[in-house]
Formats: structure tokens, sequence, C-alpha cells
């Protein structure tokens, strides 16, 4: 065993002993168990003397000794008749302490319960008193609660009347703001109903002097019309009715009786815009040296947009009215047949040409022809550049194609790529032109593919330069 384990045997037996025969303070003040050790000793002693009666003292070896203690002995034996009551007397006597240590043992015993029991009567007696105490804490809480209670609801009903007030004040306060911001509201809505009324006036104003300029704009083409008209008849032209097309053939159309020039106006757009859109093939054309031909110049469009950047351009239309509305403009324009134009010119001596919306008033046979005439007599890098419908765009057959009369068919750009490439051009480019989507928002709920395949632009150009 160790250490520890020796030391709580032996506090385990003293605890056993202490239980068994308690001594010392019982927890009560003055009341204290009796020591009954010196008696136990006592006790012990004169039971060793009751055990030494009749015995004879031993002593060392010898004839002699072993002589006086032989006598020794007889005179014992001799004697114990007389001293046998006065043993027993004394082992009586032991047996009365034995039972009075017992007895003293078992009072300690019932001191220490009764101990015991006074201790946990004295417990509980205090706790009674700390019940009391608490019991009598609660009644003066209460005291004091009913008195905080009272001053609680003092204070409550105080601020409730105040609060009353307050809300009673911006009640009013909020009520008067109210009537300002009613007021403040009905004077803005009075200025703005004045400003709109006096805008809507300016507007009205706005719209009456625009549609006056687009009405003095419409009377000065017609007068303009009026004018060329007069001044046609006069130097001996053609009537008004004459083909503006510029591009009848000996497969021939038959005359159809409107004024073209009007038709133009409607159908292909106003001069300002057309001539808008011929800057990207001026750019084109930039830094051409020789004479740029614009077959089927019309109004001459092309012609102006080529002067204003300084390069050198003359106009060729089957239409004498055309030709001499370019005339008044102060542009180099005559009439004449497509085909025999350019025959009559030298092969090599075309420094550029331009082409809009011709080739689909031609015959197929006549597509191939021009092409093959345009590589003869363009010279060596000189570019030409074709614009007209695009048959890819499946719109222009609803809404454009077919409006002019005198078209024969659209031209693929696959099929002046293999014109070109055969009259010996190369370089060739196709840009396209005025998308669909813009004029017919309704395309944009088809797929974007379907819609970039089947209705892309409604014109194409394609550009070629002479090898």
């Amino acid at each position: 065993m160790t250490d520890q384990e020796i030391a709580a045997a032996i506090q385990e037996v003293r605890e056993r002993a202490r239980a068994h025969a308690p001594q010392g303070p019982l927890g009560l003040e003055g009341v204290v168990a009796a020591d009954l050790m010196p008696l136990v000793h006592a006790r012990d002693a004169a039971e060793a003397k009751v055990a030494a009666i009749g015995t004879v003292n031993p002593r060392a070896g010898g004839l002699a000794n072993s002589f006086v203690q032989g006598v020794k002995k007889l005179i014992a034996r001799s004697m114990d008749w007389h001293v046998r009551e006065q043993v027993e007397f004394n082992r009586a006597s032991m047996a009365c302490v034995q039972a009075s240590m017992e007895a003293l043992t078992s009072v300690a015993r019932s001191l220490a319960a009764v101990a015991s029991h006074l201790q946990a009567q004295q417990r509980e007696v205090d706790e009674l008193k700390e019940f009391r105490g608490e019991v009598r804490q609660v009644v003066e809480s209460q005291a004091q609660i009913e008195e905080r209670y009272l001053k609680g609801e003092i204070h409550v009903l105080r601020t409730i009347s105040e609060l009353q007030a307050a809300y009673q004040h911006r009640l009013t306060v909020q009520e008067e703001a109210n009537r300002d911001l009613v007021r403040a509201q009905h004077r803005d809505y009075l200025d703005a109903l004045d400003r709109g009324t006096l805008d809507i006036q300016k507007r009205l104003w706005e719209d009456l002097a625009k549609v006056r300029q687009e009405f003095e704009r419409i009377i000065h083409n017609e007068l303009r019309l009026v004018r060329q008209r007069g001044a046609l008849a006069s130097a001996g032209g053609v009537a008004p009715a004459a083909s503006a097309g510029g591009v009848a053939t000996a497969a021939g159309h038959e005359e159809i009786p409107m004024d073209w020039i009007v038709f133009a106006n409607r159908f292909r757009g106003s001069e300002e815009r057309i001539r808008g859109q011929q800057g990207r093939y001026v750019a084109r054309f930039d830094g051409t040296t020789g004479v740029i031909l614009d077959i089927g110049c019309g109004r001459g469009e092309f012609l102006e947009a080529a002067r204003d950047a300084g390069l050198v351009a003359r106009g060729i239309d089957l239409s004498e009215e055309s030709v001499a509305v370019c005339r008044q403009k102060g542009l180099d324009a005559e009439c004449a047949d497509l085909f025999e134009y350019l025959a009559a010119q030298p092969d090599g001596s075309v420094a550029g040409i331009y082409c809009a919306q011709v080739v689909e008033h031609l015959t197929p046979a006549e597509v191939a022809r021009f092409i093959a005439l345009l590589g003869s007599k363009l010279s060596s890098g000189a570019l030409v550049a074709i614009e007209t419908p695009n048959p890819e765009c499946l719109a222009i057959f609803a809404s454009h194609f077919y409006i002019d009369p005198t078209h024969t068919r659209p031209v693929p750009a696959s099929v002046l790529r293999f014109y070109f490439e055969e009259a010996g051009c190369g370089g060739i480019e196709v840009e396209y032109l005025e998308p669909a989507v813009d004029t017919m928002p309704s395309l944009t709920e088809l797929p974007v593919s379907f819609r970039e395949a089947f209705f892309g632009g409604l014109d194409y150009s394609i550009f070629a330069r002479k090898l």
C-alpha cells in the first residue's frame, strides 16, 4: 500500500473509534463528552494485577534457585483456598468497571445523538429566522412597491396629460402646415398649368411653323420643277412624261406617263438626303486624277458631292429632263445611252465609274454586257462602284423593289462579283446598306441569325478595281 492509502486507513479507524466512543465537544456550547482513556488505562493495569495473583516470579537457573521456586509454588498452591475469594472479587470489580465504561460510552453516544438532533433543530430555527426576515423584507418591499406604484401612476397620468397637450399642439401646427402646403401646391398647380398652357401654345406655334416651312419647301420644289419644265419646253426638250431612269436600251421599255422627277422625290428620297449618302462613295474615289463617270446620274447628287470634294465627274442619263436639272446646277451632264457612250470611249481611258440604281433596270444579258464593257474601258487601277437592291433581303420584294415599274429583276452580289472577275477586275468588296430592321421594326422579333441571313441590307454596294 502507498503512504496515502495507509494514512487514509488510519484516518478511517480513528473516525470509527470516535463514532464508537465520542470524545471532546459534541457541537453544542457547554456540552462535552467525557474522556474515558484514563479509566481504560487504569482498568488495563488492574486486570494485569488480577492476572498476576498466585504466580511466582521467575529466577535464574541453578539448584538453589530451583529449590526456592519449588517452595514458592508449593506455598502458592497451599494459599489458593485463601486468595480465591479475593481473585473472584477482583474479577467482579473489573467486570463492574468494564460495564461502567460501556455505560459511559453509551451515554456519550446518546449525548452525541442528542447534540446532532439539537444542531438540526438549531439549523431549522435559523432557517425560520431567515424566513421571518425575508417575510419582513417582502412586507417592507410590498409597501415600497405600493408607494412606487402610486408615484408611477401619478407620473403616468401627468405624462399622458403632457403628451395630450403636446399632441394637440402638434396637431394644430400640422393642420396649419397642411393648409400652407395645400395652398402652395395649388399655387404650383396653377403655375404649372399656366406654364403647360404656354408650352402647348409654343409647341403649337412651332408645329405650325414647321408645317408652314414644309409646305413652303413643297411649293418651292413644285415651282422649281415648273421652272425646269418651262426651261426644257423653251429649249425644245421632251415632255415631262419621258422616262427619267436613264437606262432604256434596245430591249426597250414601254413609256409610262408619269412625272419621274416627282416620283424620285417621293420614293428615292430628297436630293439633300441622297447627296448626304454619297459621301461614302466620294471617299472611295479620293485621289482619282481623271474624270469619274456617273452612269445614270439622275438629279446629279453624286456629281454635286464629287464637285464639293474637289473631284472631276461627268454624268450621263437617258432622261433629258434629268440632264437639264443637272445642267441648271452647273454640273457636267449629257443625255446618252450607256452602251453607246461606253462603246465610244477608248479602251482603258475611264478613270472611275459610279453607277447607282441602274443594273436592276437591265436584262440579264445586258448586265453581263455592261460589266464586260466596263472592264474594257477602265484604266489600270481604276475603281468602279455599283449600288443596287439586294435580292438576298426578302423585304425588298414586299416593299421596295416593285415600287419602280421599270425594274426588271434584282442582281445578286455573287453574280456581279463573277462578272467583274471575268472582266479582269479584282479587289472586289461588297458592302450592305440600309438594314431592313430600320424601316421594319417588327423584324426584331425574328431570331438574329435568321434575320441577318434573309433580312439584311435592303441595298448593297460592290466595289472593284481594274487589274
